[in-house]
């Protein structure tokens, strides 16, 4: 097996896949940008959340906001629905899994905060079920998916943003999930701090 051969193709892979995304991706990261700061000026919050490499991009997402990007600037209210383990565990425990998010959405969220929900097949059982608690909390919702969006691409409304990568490569779209994250990050610092384009 020729290792760097390999490698090489999996940059390349990537570096297209992350291409192919910037023209469909590029507007609706934008809207993104402004509903998540128009969120938080408004003292709203940012509640994230997703499984395995969508958890810790969830937990990236909100640490980013609470700490810092590449911008000195006040802490932003954000939770990552992904970190409390006896939340979670009592919730898997007492009633089911599909709810660990749901019930967090239910007792934390409320009518202008947003939810950043993370499914890469957008097929997610848990996040499905965070999505709607969210619109019943009158939450908007930012979803990102890949494999054509799934059921949560379906159950999106007007109101919502979806982020939809062309891709069909959980590594992939994994990948592009965090350019994305770093774009929402650095789009929301600057028109915070009313930063001018570069």
């Amino acid at each position: 097996m020729d290792l760097i051969h390999r490698i090489s193709r999996q940059f390349e892979d990537s570096a297209r896949t992350k291409l192919d995304a910037l023209e469909a991706l590029a507007a609706p990261i934008a809207g993104a940008v402004e509903i998540v700061t128009g969120s938080l000026l408004n003292n709203g919050k940012i509640l994230s959340c997703g499984n395995g490499g969508s958890a810790a991009d969830a937990q990236h997402f909100a640490a980013e906001l609470v700490n810092r990007f590449e911008m000195e600037r006040p802490p932003l209210a954000a939770i990552a629905l992904t970190t409390d383990t006896s939340t979670l565990t009592s919730i898997a425990n007492d009633y089911d899994y599909t709810q660990v998010f749901s019930k967090q959405v239910r007792a934390l969220g409320q009518p202008g905060d947003v939810l950043l929900a993370i499914s890469t097949s957008g097929n997610s059982p848990n996040v499905i079920t965070a999505i709607e608690a969210a619109h019943e909390r009158e939450m908007r919702v930012i979803a990102l998916t890949g494999k054509g969006g799934g059921q949560i691409g379906e159950m999106l409304t007007d109101h919502d943003i979806h982020l939809c990568v062309p891709s069909d490569r959980t590594a992939r779209i994994q990948e592009v999930h965090l350019l994305v994250l770093h774009c929402l990050c650095d789009g929301i610092d600057c028109l915070l701090l009313g930063v001018e384009d570069e």
